[in-house]
């Protein structure tokens, strides 16, 4: 087959002003949302390019992937990575996908990042999302990019299944049961003085850098979090608890043990030994604004500047199922904003790649903001018992939204209390 055409980067900078081609990046997406992985000058990714990163042509959802990702096939694309063999190899595959109009640019890391004024675009609060190879740099004993502690947790994060961490994790990691921050008679955050006990105990302080991630197990009949929420979803709900607290630099692996299992990373199975501290170092919580209660969420839906965000199923939305087996009362809060957060009440596939790693943030933004959910308004995000409504809640913070927080009781807290209105069936209008 011939090489596909290359184009300049003068020609790239002109499609990109006026738009004429569909930009996309098919280097890994941690490199995209904005860590420098190769030697760029400037991390991030050229302005207005979708992901698409060349790992995913493995994947046995690919033609599922490119249909979500890309639209007609007779769109014009250019591709960009970091290696010609790479960008032509993924033109090749999508050449046998029916996409026609391909061409290449090779010239990213040696001239449009090193230019400041070539337009480029990254996730705010990328650092925040780590990547494999950054973890591996951190625990081998060298300093990673955008990291100036010294002194790091790498945790595991599972609820009551110290066997998956036990059966493989990160070198150096201890483990963390989501109990240890969140009390399971209301799923809520517990109280400052236990949450100051337990991340003691682990060897948490306030300045202490926070590296989390979990598991993707299939689902167990015994665990009210089965599959992927007790892994990937509660290590982000940990985090959430953790910088209320007033942890500083909370950080989360995107794509959790499977993105290190992938990278081809040695596992360790040693139960690593916690170290407590003497103190924790400030009063918690030390960010009281990033959890909402119900008082103030019913403030929320009085207000024009504020939104109270449903991250949950549209099953669970519309009233058909309560969406767990503890929660009796099925139906929505009556004025709260519809932000799908996948099949059911353990998924989040809406807010995912097929990889487990983070959507591309600006898609997130996109489908939330066709249903007024803005950087510019109060934001609380909420779910049955606060997991989803956390990782909701976590992409607002990686893209540097100003005023998020998670309502922390959700549908759990709010349907227990009879005197709370709820509503049922097809919004009106949405029908």
């Amino acid at each position: 087959m011939p090489e596909p055409k290359e184009i300049t980067t003068g020609e790239l900078l002109r499609a990109t002003e006026s738009r004429s081609s569909i930009i996309i990046d098919i280097r890994p997406i941690d490199a995209y949302n904005g860590w420098q992985m190769r030697g760029e000058k400037r991390g991030g990714h050229i302005r207005g390019a979708k992901t698409l990163p060349a790992k995913w042509a493995s994947l046995p959802e690919w033609k599922t992937i490119l249909d979500c990702k890309l639209t007609g096939r007779k769109d014009e694309m250019v591709l960009y990575g970091y290696w010609p063999e790479e960008t032509s190899v993924m033109a090749e595959r999508l050449r046998l996908n029916g996409y026609e109009k391909i061409w290449v640019y090779n010239g990213f890391v040696n001239e449009w990042s090193s230019d400041d004024s070539k337009p480029m675009e990254k996730l705010p609060n990328h650092h925040m999302l780590v990547h494999p190879e950054w973890v591996n740099t951190l625990i081998s004993g060298g300093t990673p990019h955008e990291y100036r502690n010294n002194r790091f947790v790498v945790c595991h994060a599972h609820y009551r299944n110290r066997e998956a961490y036990l059966g493989g994790h990160i070198p150096g990691a201890i483990d963390m049961d989501t109990l240890a921050l969140e009390a399971p008679e209301t799923w809520n955050r517990r109280a400052p003085d236990e949450l100051q006990k337990a991340l003691e105990q682990h060897g948490i302080t306030s300045d202490t850098t926070v590296v989390l991630y979990g598991k993707f197990l299939n689902p167990d009949n015994d665990d009210p979090f089965p599959g992927s929420a007790a892994g990937h979803i509660g290590a982000i709900r940990l985090a959430f608890i953790m910088l209320y607290a007033g942890v500083k630099d909370v950080r989360v692996l995107n794509g959790g043990y499977r993105s290190w299992e992938d990278a081809g990373y040695s596992i360790s199975t040693e139960n690593e030994p916690k170290r407590p501290v003497a103190t924790f170092g400030t009063a918690i919580p030390a960010r009281p604004q990033l959890a909402v209660d119900t008082p103030e969420a019913k403030e929320i839906l009085q207000s024009d500047d504020a939104e109270l965000v449903c991250v949950r199923s549209y099953p669970e939305y519309i009233g058909e199922v309560s969406g767990y087996n503890y929660i009796k009362k099925k139906g929505r809060i009556p004025g709260a904003v519809f932000a799908e957060c996948g099949s059911d009440s353990y998924h989040m596939q809406n807010y995912r790649n097929l990889d487990h790693t983070t959507r591309e943030y600006h898609e997130i933004a996109d489908i939330w903001k066709r249903s007024g959910i803005v950087p510019e308004k109060r934001l609380a995000f909420y779910c049955g018992t606060g997991w989803r409504g956390s990782e909701a809640w976590f992409n607002a913070i990686l893209m540097g939204w100003p005023r998020v927080a998670v309502y922390d009781g959700g549908w759990f807290e709010w349907s227990s209390d009879p005197d709370n209105p709820r509503e049922t069936g097809i919004p009106a209008g949405k029908q």
